[in-house]
């Protein structure tokens, strides 16, 4: 499979020394596509421009977006949960997936120790799917 923006690379030194607009690396059963626009693009343009064929898209970022949004808490990593429920987006938030017990919120809590989580994210995550308009 094709390395992805491995530095000293021919498709790298096309990219970031070439400074070229775009660079495609193309493999059997991939292709990436590096792109140079600005960065204030927000998800549903992205997601209506590169996926617009597919049924469910998942964007990691993008907090202030107004989208579902589903937070992966692991109380090991010693910072707070991103879901402020004071904050004016607190309703964007589905649910938490956590391995904290003692986590509670203002949405749906999910346990990684319960059995079923995953299917009621599944479930949770496609009621509340935002609809792409054209």
């Amino acid at each position: 499979p094709a390395l992805v923006d491995r530095e000293g690379t021919d498709t790298w030194r096309h990219f970031h020394e070439g400074s070229s607009e775009r660079t495609l690396i193309a493999a059997p059963d991939m292709r990436v596509l590096f792109e140079r626009a600005p960065d204030d693009t927000d998800p549903e343009p992205l997601a209506r421009r590169y996926m617009g064929d597919v049924d469910l898209v998942l964007v990691e970022g993008f907090k202030r977006a107004s989208l579902p949004k589903v937070e992966v808490y692991r109380k090991g990593i010693g910072v707070p949960p991103l879901l402020d429920p004071a904050a004016p987006n607190a309703g964007d938030w589905i649910a938490i997936v956590t391995d904290d017990s003692t986590l509670r919120a203002g949405c749906r809590v999910l346990r990684f120790m319960d059995t079923m989580w995953l299917s009621l994210l599944a479930g949770l995550a496609w009621e509340r799917a935002k609809v792409l308009a054209p």
